[in-house]
């Protein structure tokens, strides 16, 4: 008998998923079922532990004893003091002859009152954390494999050490050193070596303690020195925090912070190098023998000296310090790989630094250089840690882009594309989502049909988001960069969608107002295209300017001055319509075309690819140079009269070059190898393009040459204004100048300030 159809569709559709629902809850029944067990253990554990420290019926007695025992009874003596047998043991002490103190006792009869009250505070700690420790031991003998994931991930949960706090570094400091720097002999100190020995009752630190410290550790690697001066740099790190009082040591003096801070930056990294040797393998492994006795002891300083710094880089303002506070967490970062919480903490703190345009270069670099090399030494959650925080500090850092600011925001593009290429199948995981999440924001704004959707895709986050997706793709997908490593990039599969998103987000609102964000994209595309070899279709976007009424009318009179098209997205209501604005949309439309068709000047397929562009040209030519109508700007017209010239010249110079090719299109291999040989600047087009590029390369920089010397002159002003006030002078040229200072503050505003609403009269005559 067949299988019936119902049967059939149900295996094919919900068999499946019923059969790995059924295992996921049979898993997490017993995993609750170890759960009841290991509490079972671990209560009759508890209990048998209770039961074995019960006090005996003497100790009862003994205290009932001491409760009924007035005060002078008590000090006149006659009882037996209670002491622990195990302790008993081990101070026991020959009662022949006079006793002598070691010098162990003598420190703790002399911190003897301080220790009891500690005591106290610190029983249930223990408790707490030897329970802990059985707990985790019980662990590793009934399930290893878990046992060794933990360890893996999440060492501190196994750090059975205890350490890592500040007064753990203090306690350790003032014991017995790890290394003895010599043999311990019985000597009798002069009083010379008992004053040296003697700290101030204040602890104030002194630039001769610290230079004690600093030789100490230069010259013997000293870990007990090294302690002193990692309490004392953490004293400076909180030295204007209310923690400060709490600290072993008093800085007072601007010289001893400054002595403090060169010594622990410079120093203490050396020498732990020397006690905890890092090995790095040929791939860029880090190893660092992280179960040794000797890491566990020094721990404590680590976190406590990472902790410093990071203290330090959320209140320094010098770029100079800054820049050496950074340097020095460089070698400090292979012992940071398994404290997890510290390191994201490290990695925010630092991304902050990098992504902040107003930081010096010189800083900003040095973090990048920091970020780098955790992405070369981390692992992959390390990694992805790293990515996420980078792509984060792109879109915050480049909120607000301005001419002054516009140079910042690209070095942090281009430096965190740089980081995006290191583990490319990291990148692709994390860029994927990333991608997914502007692919959303995209969506939502076309399905929701409110006036302010729009916002969340017409913003500068949003611009520069894309623009950051281009910059990587285009440096790690690059053919000649693929050719060296000898596979293909594992970043190539987000070119679609990043250019189908970026392709949505300049057709979103097709106004004139917009034109500045849809040559901003198109750049973005420009750069895929040139660097990867995709073709993207951009001739028509660029054409649907031409088309609008904003190209195709005539112009009004304006005395505006050019718009700036690389640091704006949209264009103030009072330039458009006007001659200037028609001329700066008419040189990018111009621009861009000129650049698009330049990539496939030396393509076999150029001729064909030109055509529709070229007749969609000649025939918006027509129309604007008719008499009774067209838009009355001559130079416009005559400079993409040039450009259609330029194209058609560059499709005679290709149709003469493959009229002796024998192979059909079929052939990719020699359809590839057409003209490979030929510099693209030798063609009819690219000689062209080349010449503009220069052009346009000296005219930036004559503005911005002007730009800079107005700035200067405002300031020069502003100084001389405030004079003239404070000596009840002023003079007409003067106000003349704060006018005009007034007027184009009152214009930014103004350009903040217009609704963004779209152009409906002119979507209507379109």
């Amino acid at each position: 008998m067949g299988t019936k159809k119902s049967t059939k569709k149900f295996e094919q559709r919900h068999l499946k998923d019923i059969l790995e629902r059924r295992k996921t809850n049979a898993k997490g029944k017993q995993r609750a079922q170890q759960n009841d067990k290991r509490k079972e253990r671990s209560a009759v554990r508890r209990e048998a532990h209770e039961a074995a420290n019960q006090p005996s019926e003497e100790q009862i007695k003994k205290q009932n004893a001491y409760a009924e025992m007035n005060v002078d009874d008590f000090f006149a003596g006659g009882f037996d003091i209670p002491t622990d047998k195990k302790a008993s043991k081990k101070d026991t002490t020959p009662k022949i002859g006079k006793r002598k103190r070691t010098a162990d006792q003598a420190e703790g009869e002399a911190s003897g009152s301080e220790a009891s009250d500690n005591d106290n505070d610190d029983a249930s700690d223990a408790d707490a954390f030897d329970e802990h420790k059985d707990q985790l031991e019980a662990l590793k003998e009934k399930d290893p494999e878990f046992y060794k994931y933990l360890k893996e991930n999440d060492a501190d949960l196994l750090d059975f050490t205890n350490h890592g706090d500040l007064s753990e570094v203090d306690e350790l400091s003032e014991g017995e050193p790890v290394e003895e720097e010599g043999p311990a002999k019985k000597k009798k100190k002069s009083k010379k070596n008992e004053e040296e020995d003697k700290e101030p009752e204040e602890n104030t630190l002194t630039i001769p303690m610290i230079q004690k410290w600093e030789a100490l550790m230069k010259e013997q690697y000293s870990i007990r020195a090294m302690r002193q001066t990692v309490l004392a740099f953490r004293a400076a790190a909180l030295v204007n925090e209310a923690e400060a009082e709490d600290q072993k040591y008093a800085i007072k003096s601007p010289e001893v912070y400054h002595q403090v801070l060169m010594t622990s930056l410079n120093v203490v990294p050396k020498v732990l190098s020397h006690h905890l040797p890092v090995k790095e393998t040929a791939g860029g492994k880090i190893k660092v023998s992280m179960d040794s006795k000797k890491f566990k002891t020094l721990t404590p300083l680590i976190k406590s000296y990472t902790s410093s710094v990071h203290q330090l880089l959320l209140n320094l303002s010098d770029a100079s310090t800054l820049k050496m506070t950074l340097s020095a967490m460089e070698p400090m970062l292979p012992y940071l790989l398994q404290f997890r919480k510290v390191l994201k903490t490290l990695i925010k703190t630092v991304v902050a630094i990098w992504a902040d345009v107003t930081t010096a270069d010189a800083t900003r670099i040095t973090a990048f250089i920091l970020l780098r090399r955790l992405m070369v030494v981390g692992d992959a959650g390390i990694k992805e840690t790293v990515l996420k925080a980078t792509y984060e500090g792109v879109v915050k850092g480049s909120r607000n882009t301005t001419v002054h600011t516009l140079a910042g925001v690209n070095l942090m593009k281009n430096s965190a594309a740089e980081i995006w290429g290191i583990d490319q199948n990291v990148s692709y995981t994390a860029g994927f989502s990333f991608i997914r999440q502007l692919a959303m924001h995209l969506r939502s704004s076309i399905t929701n049909t409110s006036k302010e959707s729009y916002k969340t895709i017409y913003n500068w986050q949003y611009v520069h988001s894309l623009d950051f997706w281009s910059r990587v793709l285009s440096q790690h997908c690059d053919g000649l960069v693929e050719a060296q490593v000898g596979k293909q990039s594992a970043l190539r599969p987000l070119i679609y969608p990043v250019v189908q998103i970026t392709l949505g987000a300049m057709r979103l609102i097709p106004t004139a107002q917009y034109f500045p964000l849809r040559f901003q994209m198109t750049r973005a595309l420009l750069r895929i295209s040139r660097s990867t070899g995709t073709y993207i279709p951009l001739g028509s976007s660029l054409l649907e300017v031409l088309n609008s009424a904003e190209m195709r009318k005539s112009p009004k009179s304006s005395t505006l001055r050019p718009l700036d098209f690389n640091t704006a997205i949209r264009a103030p209501k009072s330039y458009l319509r006007s001659r200037t604005y028609q001329d700066g949309v008419g040189e990018q439309v111009a621009e861009l075309l000129s650049e698009f068709f330049v990539l496939w000047s030396k393509h076999i397929a150029f001729p064909e690819l030109c055509v529709p562009v070229i007749v969609s040209l000649k025939r918006w030519l027509k129309q604007v140079s008719a008499r009774s109508g067209g838009n009355k700007n001559a130079k416009i017209n005559q400079m993409i009269l040039l450009l259609v010239q330029k194209v058609e010249a560059n499709s005679r110079w290709i149709e003469e070059r493959r009229a002796n090719v024998t192979y059909t299109p079929r052939n990719r291999t020699e359809v590839d190898t057409f003209l490979k040989g030929v510099d693209w600047e030798t063609t009819p087009l690219g000689a062209f393009v080349k010449t503009q590029r220069k052009l346009r390369e000296e005219r930036a920089a004559i503005l911005e040459e002007g730009r800079r010397e107005e700035e200067k002159r405002r300031e020069e002003a502003k100084k001389g204004g405030d004079d003239e006030l404070m000596n009840d002078f002023g003079s007409d040229d003067d106000s003349e100048g704060e006018g005009e200072i007034e007027s184009e503050d009152e214009e930014e505003l103004e350009m903040e300030d217009e609704s963004e609403d779209e152009d409906e009269g002119e979507m209507e005559e379109e």
